[in-house]
């Protein structure tokens, strides 16, 4: 898909989502508001930090990685779209996982997390101080989590 994912209405209407979210949880802006939606879409996927986010399934689909997130992963769009989002994390590391995504659930949101990833390509790496967030829609609905982080410590390859 071309550079200018961030174009798609779809894609500007769940930014939107994440960045209100993030903000009705945290009580502080992830990035500043004051352009337009086209404008804060594409500075959230250009941002130089981790974005990341998955609906409301019973085995979450990531439907959101800033560019950031992609080259993290190693995955193109369409490969990151339809991933289920235990799979960012290696088995022995999806209990833990998914016992922060339900503490992120009933408080609203989480920081400082810490754990360790694994791309499509098998790179293992840390994350820390990642902060997990739910996605409520304009209605108030709850439709997904997000995630971001800004750091990160490559691991040793496993292939």
């Amino acid at each position: 898909m071309s550079h200018a994912l961030w174009m798609q209405s779809q894609i500007i209407d769940w930014s939107q989502i994440l960045l209100d979210s993030f903000n009705h949880f945290l009580g502080y802006q992830l990035i500043s508001r004051d352009a337009t939606k086209e404008d804060q879409a594409q500075v959230l996927f250009e941002s130089p930090f981790v974005v990341v986010s998955h609906g409301t399934q019973e085995d979450p689909i990531l439907n959101y990685g800033n560019q950031i997130a992609l080259e993290l992963w190693s995955m193109t769009w369409e490969e990151l779209t339809q991933t289920p989002s235990r799979i960012t994390a290696e088995p022995v590391n999806r209990e833990t996982r998914k016992a922060m995504l339900q503490q992120a659930a009933q408080q609203g949101y989480i920081d400082n997390y810490t754990g360790v990833r694994i791309s499509s390509t098998g790179t293992r790496f840390a994350i820390e101080k990642a902060i997990i967030w739910n996605l409520v829609n304009s209605s108030g609905h709850k439709c997904g989590q997000a995630a971001t982080f800004a750091h990160w410590t490559v691991l040793e390859n496993l292939n």
